[in-house]
């Protein structure tokens, strides 16, 4: 089975990443796939505040690392999937191509204003993957 987490570096993305660790621990063979996607939008404030390639790619990956750590602590096999682009469509876009069973997502990310004008990456994501779709909260 494999299990999809889409995550940013939030509280909710976090507990996202714990449920989908549980689910992947009581599936025999599962793999769990951790999808971080950089925003262009947020990308280019990043290289432009960063110092060098090196730093920028440390910020990126403190935000992986953890996921990585609880689900090696449990037992699961991961894959990480770095992507670049707009959240909501290289979520799907990956979702879709790879074949991912079940997909956990958290309900809130870290840009809530963004969410509030333009509806929540979870809920657009829901309604365009070809999985079913766990929102934690």
């Amino acid at each position: 089975m494999k299990i999809a987490v889409a995550i940013d570096g939030s509280e909710n993305a976090t507990r996202a990443a714990k449920h989908a660790i549980t689910i992947a621990q009581y599936e025999p063979d599962a793999q769990l796939d951790i999808i971080y996607v950089l925003d262009f939008d947020k990308a280019k404030e990043d290289r432009l505040l960063a110092h060098s390639p090196e730093t920028l790619f440390l910020k990126r990956e403190r935000k992986v690392n953890p996921v990585l750590e609880l689900a090696k602590a449990a037992g699961v096999k991961t894959k990480v999937a770095m992507l670049k682009g707009n959240p909501c469509q290289e979520i799907i876009k990956y979702v879709n191509q790879e074949g991912i069973d079940q997909l956990v997502i958290g309900s809130r990310g870290l840009n809530s204003f963004q969410e509030m004008i333009l509806g929540s990456v979870s809920h657009k994501v829901m309604k365009h993957v070809s999985c079913p779709v766990t929102i934690v909260k």
